[in-house]
């Protein structure tokens, strides 16, 4: 037994409480005494957020490996208003084949009780109901199925282990043509070609947008070229039709970028490995040999596919004429800051629309509009940041969106917004510089295309395309304004000693063969409220000076840490990469604490 697991600490787990319930449980909830003698691991997740799923899809693996001792089970934790409504939770655990069960914990509950201070995070819990591990970010889950191992064998040995079938009740499918479709893109005979989303699938509608006149590929999740039959998707999103005739699609869980023949009907790979993008990986060359991450959407522009690389925050493009890939814009950091393209800002870029002078883009997380130039500079139309959010038309400087995933070009110069979470389509005009409401009432609208006089919208959360008339003027609806409601860290004015903590998991060491191992980054909203701290260094430890006269803000911090298998008989260690964005809110006061800690990795309870 590993000194890790011998020298845990006992602190026993909170109890798991939600005012929303549990989802994928039949109806049936659950205490953490009834789970006693398994191993469980909570997975505090957002389902806007890009890293929360990342991780579901990293645990998928881990879950079916030992499904007879683990028991997953994940805490919804809003950031979003949308997000804290149950409907909308229950739709998302559909959507991305969430296969445990889901605490709906709309008002932040259980995220205080264990002390969480971003999404993702995980918590270990060991059959005896005591907390043992807790992790930040993406990239744990090798080291979680190594914890996991030991508990197996120590609670075997103990007699404590319970093994079994876990409570997860699979809900019961609902027999709909599409299942919360993504994107979609308007052929030239005019049918409508559609990314299926959750079924793994792109489908072609007829110009009614209803009846089904062909599939293309399995209907399971996969990454295998072939046939329309035999060709396999793993949640694709974007779609792209260029001039040849064949469509490019966002591959978006296998990290990939794919082409469909529409007339042969064959799919093949044009660029990703399959294997996701982390720090240290290459940023551009051959397209089949770089790795991708959660690519979005996709659009034709300046003669290369440019590429939403939500996963990263950044924009991408590929290359038709040389076969390659390379970033365009962003830094990976995730904000909003305009400027150059390789010191730009972006958050979850998840929709592209291209006219002759601009490419625009739906910056998701920042619930922002904008837009790259020819000269691959960078603008924001619409939008103020990570935390602010709502539905309010006018002046694009005090207009408000709310997690927006789709933005179509308009015959006038304009541009619609898939406003998602706000139910609605918007209009920016870039002659007035006016916010309008087009329509609202409908569900998740996550993409547009026009068809004449018509704009059809993909209802995600109705699973159908709607086609309205695009009216001559906007709907006006009352101003609604949010903030994200987490709780701010009191903090004493001054200096402010920032630590992430991280420890590499156990059989792992730094891996600095290369230089330094780690990486911090800090920023902050509004931007005085950092005197002096902030930008980039490699040591995990800084001290920070706030300017006592700003009371409130937020400091955004990133953080990096790589380790490597310690086993000098292995000539080859595998290699992991331990990263985290937190956006922590903070509130200035005398008695505020003078030290932030951070938990990124590697840390027993």
């Amino acid at each position: 037994m590993s000194d890790s697991v011998r020298r845990r600490a006992r602190v026993r787990a909170p109890e798991l409480t939600g005012e929303g319930g549990w989802l994928n449980t039949g109806g049936q909830q659950y205490t953490l005494a009834d789970l006693r003698g398994r191993i469980v691991i909570l997975d505090f997740w957002t389902f806007c957020c890009i890293n929360c799923l990342h991780v579901l899809d990293e645990l998928r693996e881990l879950e079916e490996k030992h499904r007879d001792t683990v028991v997953v089970i994940g805490v919804h934790s809003p950031k979003f208003a949308h997000e804290a409504e149950h409907g909308a939770v229950a739709d998302a655990v559909e959507r991305y084949g969430v296969e445990h069960p889901v605490l709906d914990d709309p008002e932040l509950a259980t995220w205080k009780q264990y002390a969480v201070r971003a999404w993702p995070t995980l918590v270990v819990i060991d059959p005896e109901g005591y907390v043992v591990a807790q992790h930040a970010g993406e990239g744990h889950v090798h080291a979680i199925e190594r914890l996991v191992g030991e508990l197996e064998a120590e609670h075997t040995a103990k007699g404590t282990l319970r093994r079994g079938d876990g409570p997860y009740v699979p809900p019961e499918p609902e027999p709909t043509v599409l299942r919360f479709p993504g994107k979609a893109v308007r052929l030239p005979g005019g049918t409508f070609l559609v990314s299926d989303t959750t079924r793994h699938r792109l489908v072609e509608l007829a110009a009614d947008g209803e009846s089904v006149v062909r599939v293309f590929g399995a209907g399971t999740r996969g990454f295998a070229d072939g046939s329309a039959a035999t060709a396999t998707f793993n949640e694709p999103q974007g779609l792209a039709l260029l001039d040849d005739g064949t469509v490019v699609v966002a591959d978006t869980v296998n990290h990939a970028l794919r082409r469909l023949d529409l007339a042969a009907g064959e799919v093949t790979t044009l660029a990703g490995t399959g294997r996701q993008w982390w720090q240290g990986s290459a940023t551009s060359g051959p397209a089949r040999e770089v790795d991708l991450s959660s690519p979005w959407d996709v659009a034709w522009w300046q003669g290369r596919v440019w590429i939403a690389m939500a996963g990263i925050h950044q924009l991408w493009a590929y290359d038709p004429r040389d076969g390659t890939v390379a970033v365009t814009a962003g830094t990976t950091n995730e904000g909003l800051v305009d400027g150059p393209g390789d010191q730009a800002w972006f958050a979850q870029p998840s929709g592209l629309a291209a006219t002759p002078g601009r490419l625009w883009l739906a910056d998701s997380e920042t619930s922002a509009l904008r837009w790259v130039d020819p000269d691959g500079s960078v603008h924001t139309a619409v939008g103020e940041g990570l935390f602010d959010f709502g539905h309010r038309d006018g002046a694009a400087s005090q207009a408000l969106l709310q997690h927006p995933l789709g933005v179509t070009a308009l015959p006038d110069g304009s541009v619609a917004v898939s406003d998602t979470y706000n139910h609605a389509l918007r209009r920016y005009d870039p002659a007035t510089g006016e916010v309008t409401t087009l329509a609202t009432d409908l569900r998740e609208p996550s993409d547009a295309v026009l068809d004449g006089d018509d704009i059809v919208v993909v209802e995600s959360a109705r699973h159908r395309l709607t086609r309205l008339r695009l009216p001559e003027e906007a709907v006006r609806v009352p101003d609604v304004a949010h903030r994200t409601r987490r709780e701010p860290t009191e903090v004493a004015p001054g200096r402010l000693l920032l630590d992430v903590v991280f420890q590499a998991p156990a059989g792992q060491k730094l891996d600095d063969r290369h230089g330094p191992a780690t990486r911090l980054l800090v920023s902050s909203t509004p931007p005085e409220l950092l005197r002096e701290g902030e930008g980039a260094g490699t040591d995990l430890s800084r001290t920070l000076a706030l300017e006592p006269s700003v009371r409130e803000g937020v400091l955004h911090v990133s953080a990096m840490a790589a380790s490597c298998d310690d086993d000098p008989a292995t000539e080859f260690p595998a290699c992991h990469v331990h990263q985290q964005d937190w956006g922590v809110p903070v509130r200035l006061t005398e008695t505020g604490t003078g030290r932030l800690s951070l938990v990124l990795a590697g840390m027993d309870a």
